[in-house]
């Protein structure tokens, strides 16, 4: 497989994907964490590893490698004790710990590991019953919550590894994520795109130290000219804003286009790839629920300006928009759980619209949806049904649970 990064379209023959296979941190949420871990319930950690292992089947059935961010980190690590020694310090900062016994004592438990034992328990969090540390100073603790039973929250949502980073042309935006119980992720993404092999010389378009917020679900790639980016509870306007200067400046970016779509601004649209996706060169899924009661959105198009400036263009119609920076005539929305008042929202909030293109007209999506995978099937599209029961309860779907790293040009 080729190595770096070429992500040129959505819909582009899927050839290598990056997933990260649930562990131990599902079983590290309680009914007291869920808000604060992003979850609405705590999956069955057995049933949702064998749904994921199907998921994952079903893409190297149909071509595409299947790499795990778990085991490219191991590799970083193992390859580099400075690197994973800085890591570790990077983390434990972010985590609030400053040199002293918590610090020390952590720093201490993690490196005593393997490497990949170390990453493994990264993501499933460290309790405080596991490290022998005697907390004699406020110093030493992370945050104001000694009941905490962990000194390292678990990385639950881990498994969506479409949110950290965005693969974008021959780059990647690795993401400032909204909320501190997914920032981790995006720094292990940090450390393997810096000191992996694979990935050398790939430009990075925005990296994560920065105060504004973007993820992953909100960044969609149209065509090799145009991103069509999410204006939602995880992604801000500033942020996008900053990003199309950024493609439009560098010699490296393919992109002249940005489509900025506002989305309602809430849990269950939390992205844009929840309720929009491409699946064909004019196709597409959408939630009717983003629009309002006249069908009208608000939707922006940033095009290069005077002195490194970017004009904005504002529509209120998200098709004729679509139309207009993808050069097309016609083009079908195809509308979640056919736009029926109780099956579209019901499956929206089962990842209806969250479909995972690997090929144009080919998508992978939940077996739960059966409405919207009819009324798919009707529009001509070829649907992989997976499973759903488990993964489904952290909200988020095939789209989310992937990250391309290759897609064949179209």
């Amino acid at each position: 497989m080729n190595n770096g990064i070429n992500v040129n379209s959505e819909i582009g023959k899927l050839k290598s994907v990056l997933l990260h296979r649930p562990g131990a941190e599902v079983e590290n949420i309680t009914p007291d964490t869920m808000h604060q871990l992003l979850f609405d319930d705590i999956p069955y950690l057995k049933i949702a590893q064998k749904e994921h292992d199907f998921f994952a089947q079903t893409l190297r059935d149909n071509g595409a490698e299947t790499v795990y961010i778990e085991n490219l980190a191991t590799e970083v690590f193992d390859a580099s004790s400075d690197v994973k020694h800085e890591f570790l310090d990077r983390l434990l900062h972010e985590a609030g710990y400053r040199p002293g016994r918590t610090y020390d004592g952590l720093t201490q438990y993690l490196s005593s590991m393997s490497t990949k034992e170390m990453v493994d328990k990264i993501y499933a969090g460290v309790r405080k019953s596991e490290v022998d540390i005697k907390r004699t100073a406020l110093s030493d603790m992370a945050g104001s919550d000694a009941e905490n039973y962990f000194y390292l929250n678990p990385l639950p949502n881990a498994y969506f590894t479409r949110d950290p980073q965005a693969s974008m042309g021959v780059g990647m935006t690795i993401n400032k994520m909204t909320f501190p119980a997914r920032q981790p992720e995006s720094l292990i993404t940090e450390y393997v795109m810096a000191n992996h092999p694979r990935f050398k010389d790939t430009p990075i378009w925005r990296d994560r130290n920065h105060t504004t917020r973007i993820e992953g679900g909100d960044e969609l790639i149209l065509n090799k000219t145009t991103v069509a980016i999410g204006v939602s509870e995880r992604t801000s306007s500033k942020t996008i804003q900053n990003l199309a200067k950024e493609l439009f400046a560098n010699p490296r970016s393919t992109f002249d286009t940005v489509l900025a779509v506002e989305i309602p601004h809430n849990h269950a649209m939390m992205h844009l790839d929840t309720v929009f996706t491409m699946i064909n060169h004019d196709q597409f899924t959408v939630f009717p629920g983003i629009m309002d009661g006249a069908g009208n959105i608000n939707v922006f198009i940033l095009r290069p300006g005077k002195d490194g400036e970017v004009e904005i263009e504002r529509l209120y119609d998200l098709k004729a928009a679509l139309k207009k920076v993808l050069n097309l005539s016609e083009l079908d929305l195809i509308e979640c759980g056919g736009g029926d008042p109780i099956a579209a929202p019901r499956e929206q909030w089962n990842d209806g619209s969250n479909t995972l293109a690997i090929a144009p007209g080919e998508i992978v999506t939940y077996d739960r949806n059966y409405v919207t995978i009819e009324l798919l099937k009707e529009h001509g599209i070829k649907v992989h049904e997976i499973l759903s029961s488990e993964l489904g309860r952290g909200r988020g779907g095939a789209r989310c649970m992937s990250q391309p790293l290759w897609r064949e040009d179209l």
